[in-house]
């Protein structure tokens, strides 16, 4: 099995946006204080939750060595703590089968799959900056 970055693994094709729902919430005025940002942030930021969390959204149920060898670069130790994190979090369930060797299966819940939208937002978001690169450089280098 190869090793897949994480703009790989729901790429659908090249230049096609993945659809976004009709009913997109409308971002309303933050208010100061409530802002959700940093609750956010907690649950899903750093370097791996989100390819985690993509993987199992898109792909479905994973054992553990089989999310190892699809994330370039993360080590035993760092899935099993982010693993820990997003269970605790709500985001990811853990299934243990009493079986020697033991099998032990994730998937996303359904809290996860609410953030479907999400990803296909930051997909869309991603490919329309890669189709403008030179109208992007242009703006970055007027400043």
């Amino acid at each position: 099995m190869t090793s897949t970055s994480a703009a790989e693994v729901s790429k659908v094709s090249d230049d096609a946006p993945l659809p976004v729902s009709d009913t997109a919430v409308i971002p309303t005025a933050v208010i100061p204080g409530t802002c959700p940002m940093p609750n956010i942030a907690q649950l899903i930021g750093g370097k791996w939750k989100l390819i985690i969390l993509q993987i199992l959204l898109f792909q479905g149920m994973k054992r553990f060595n089989e999310l190892r060898r699809q994330i370039d670069g993360i080590t035993q130790t760092m899935l099993t703590n982010q693993l820990r994190a997003l269970e605790r979090d709500g985001l990811v369930s853990r299934k243990v089968y009493a079986e020697v060797p033991p099998r032990v299966e994730y998937r996303a819940t359904q809290r996860a799959q609410d953030l479907e939208e999400m990803f296909h937002a930051m997909h869309n978001w991603w490919l329309k900056g890669q189709q403008q690169p030179e109208q992007n450089s242009k703006q970055s280098s007027k400043s």
